[in-house]
């Protein structure tokens, strides 16, 4: 990343995103290509691959180092390896990450960890849905944003409710982005449940949900 570093792009990546972190300066398809080249082929056990992700994680001094370590997260060689055991380290990244970039690709593997363990998962998202960390939040709602059909809607009701009267834009964001997508599959019920809960959701919640509804 060093070699492949921009200053010029830098700044303005920097500032883009808000970041107190700087950048290289390299665009996230070259920071993909780049940890596909370090990390593909690495034999790691399960425990090694924590290991280096927590370290990268916390050692990191440049945002793109972050973007590198998302990518190892979600490396198809280690995705057995991702277990509700790891759903501490994963809160660890959410927290600490605290930015849309990192939060709503961490959301991703949290919802694969829900689809695949929905027993240990499912209490642990309606316990983070009322959290005092607004990430955590915003995991709880738009966690479920791939599983179309398999859509737990009691669960994402019962995420957004203690959420409804939020005023942070990226907890209303959230909601309306999670029931948007949830209208591909139907939108008949996306639309009935805008109506039941008019008075309650933000106009940018509203505008979000019915994006996709004619």
């Amino acid at each position: 990343m060093t070699a492949a570093a921009n200053p010029q792009k830098a700044a303005g990546m920097q500032s883009y995103m808000k970041s107190t972190m700087p950048y290289y300066g390299i665009n996230l398809p070259e920071v993909r290509a780049i940890s596909r080249r370090v990390f593909d082929g690495m034999d790691m056990s399960c425990g090694e691959w924590r290991n280096a992700i927590l370290e990268l994680w916390r050692g990191a001094r440049y945002r793109e180092e972050r973007y590198a370590v998302q990518f190892l997260l979600t490396m198809r060689s280690h995705v057995d390896c991702l277990t509700p055991s790891d759903m501490a380290m994963l809160e660890e990244l959410v927290t600490s990450g605290a930015w849309w970039d990192h939060v709503d690709e961490l959301a991703t593997v949290i919802g694969e960890l829900l689809r695949k363990y929905p027993k240990r998962i499912r209490p642990l998202m309606r316990r983070w849905s009322a959290d005092a960390n607004m990430w955590k939040r915003r995991v709880s709602i738009i966690c479920q944003l791939r599983f179309k059909r398999d859509t737990d809607l009691d669960l994402l009701y019962a995420n957004i409710e203690p959420n409804l009267a939020d005023r942070e834009f990226f907890i209303r964001k959230a909601i309306g982005w999670a029931l948007r997508q949830y209208a591909w599959t139907d939108p008949k019920e996306v639309a009935r449940y805008v109506r039941a809960h008019e008075a309650q959701l933000s106009g940018l919640s509203r505008r979000e949900a019915l994006k996709n509804i004619s």
